[in-house]
């Protein structure tokens, strides 16, 4: 696959974009040289704690006479072999062709104290092998210094090494803390801020399609796509996604992101209602998705007719072929492909215009032109044409953004420096004196000077900004308004 700018402007947005992340580089992160030593430490003696109880139970017991020399103690397929095929434990999620999944996320719903001891060792040897080492690897005289590159993703969208910064855990609770404390800004006065363009690539998206109900939820803020979907796949009444308080927000925050990661975002990028379907259903269960009454999602899908997930295991035609089985009526899967049809044929059916007309193109010319005039050829798959068009568009909006605020700082002779980009946010290290400055000359490049610079971007952006205290911790800030 290749991909090539075809005007002036787009070759200086990648020639400038060069530039701007090579000062952005030479700027550096400053590290808690003490806080990283100490995690090191503290990681290794719980890793060797943990192992040490492995080692004395009696499942270890059954493993090693199981597989002998060749036990891996860090073999999640060896530990399921055990668990549920040499002792019987129940499994509760099972492959396409019915064997037990033995990953993570399945693996948790196993209660064992054996299970969870087990995974907590192989997360805390991820987070200091990967991250603590790479950190303390790659720091020079207290601060890191993360390679920027634009060359590498086939979209031109961003990339990051030694180490990569841009995959620093965000999502586990623990494992973010301990990780981002490491992150401090240069001066015990200054914030690190994060400035975070929100669901930019369903606007890049937007400015290719058009479509008039996308829109409608991108401009008006009583309109939540996520929630909306959330609801219809649970089959919700609309009462229960009305908050009545804190505590019912947070249930309803729960049923929302379910929606908006195991719906919305895999049908946006070419997924389907047979991997859609059985991620929301384990999802009710993992996520403890309720009402506002207490009972389960999962109840009250029973109480609507869907007692069943329904099967996605293959099974072969008259053919041979593996394929999957026909939906059946009441099933959870069948409910969702109904959902899928109603969300593209009916909800967004000029998106769905605009993919099938997208790719006709690229099947008869070969490749196709993105908004910011970059040709982009060869072979693809469907999902790839339809993809990445809107992550390079969204990324170069980010690029654009970056280059202009780095111009800007030099202009004002400010002293606020940006250490760090993750694909759809900048990371700043900001004197407290020049905390408001910062946000508000953010969100003008990011929501205003952009639209003026590129004429199709034409729906409403906005920037989440979220704030470290001053002298604290990357993975202590905090939502703010601009």
């Amino acid at each position: 696959m290749g991909m090539r700018p075809v005007n002036i402007e787009a070759y200086q947005l990648l020639h400038q974009g060069s530039i701007a992340l090579s000062k952005v580089e030479a700027n550096g992160i400053r590290v808690d040289t003490d806080y990283l030593n100490k995690a090191l430490k503290e990681t290794g003696e719980e890793i060797e704690r943990l192992n040490n109880n492995l080692k004395k139970d009696k499942i270890y017991e059954t493993w090693r006479k199981r597989f002998g020399e060749r036990t891996k103690i860090d073999s999640n397929q060896q530990l399921g072999e055990v668990l549920f095929n040499v002792m019987g434990y129940p499994c509760v999620d099972k492959t396409d062709k019915g064997k037990p999944k033995t990953d993570e996320e399945a693996l948790e719903k196993v209660d064992l104290q054996f299970v969870t001891d087990y995974l907590q060792a192989k997360k805390l040897k991820k987070a200091r092998g990967t991250y603590l080492t790479g950190i303390r690897r790659e720091t020079v005289h207290g601060f890191l210094h993360p390679v920027f590159n634009l060359h590498f993703a086939q979209t031109y969208r961003g990339s990051c090494d030694s180490p990569n910064f841009q995959n620093m855990p965000i999502r586990r609770y623990e494992i973010a803390k301990l990780i981002r404390q490491c992150f401090i800004p240069r001066k015990p006065t200054n914030h690190i801020i994060e400035s975070d363009y929100s669901g930019v690539e369903v606007h890049g998206a937007y400015w290719y399609h058009q479509d008039p109900v996308m829109f409608e939820y991108l401009s008006d803020k009583t309109k939540d796509m996520h929630r909306d979907m959330a609801q219809a796949c649970f089959m919700l009444p609309n009462k229960q996604m009305i908050p009545t308080d804190k505590k019912d927000a947070k249930r309803i925050k729960k049923i929302r992101y379910c929606g908006k990661n195991m719906f919305v975002f895999p049908q946006f990028y070419g997924d389907w209602f047979y991997s859609c379907g059985p991620s929301l259903w384990n999802a009710m269960e993992s996520h403890e998705l309720k009402l506002r009454s207490g009972t389960t999602v999962r109840e009250w899908l029973k109480h609507k007719g869907i007692r069943s997930q329904g099967s996605v295991k293959l099974i072969q035609n008259n053919k041979g072929k593996w394929v999957y089985p026909p939906t059946k009526p009441g099933t959870f899967i069948d409910h969702i492909k109904k959902v899928e049809s109603n969300f593209w044929n009916k909800k967004f059916k000029v998106y769905k215009q605009w993919k099938d007309e997208w790719y006709a193109e690229y099947l008869e010319n070969g490749g196709f032109t993105t908004l910011t005039g970059f040709y982009i050829d060869g072979p693809m798959k469907r999902n790839e044409v339809l993809n990445y068009p809107v992550q390079g568009v969204a990324f170069h909006c980010l690029l654009w953004s970056l280059i202009r605020l780095t111009k800007l700082f030099h202009k004002y002779k400010m002293k606020s420096l940006i250490i760090g980009q993750i694909h759809d946010s900048i990371v700043g290290d900001v004197p407290r004196k020049e905390r408001k400055d910062y946000l508000e000359l953010s969100k003008q490049v990011m929501t205003v000077d952009l639209k003026k610079h590129w004429p199709f971007v034409n729906s409403p952006l906005e920037v989440e900004a979220e704030v470290a205290p001053a002298g604290k911790s990357w993975f202590e800030k905090e939502v703010v308004e601009i």
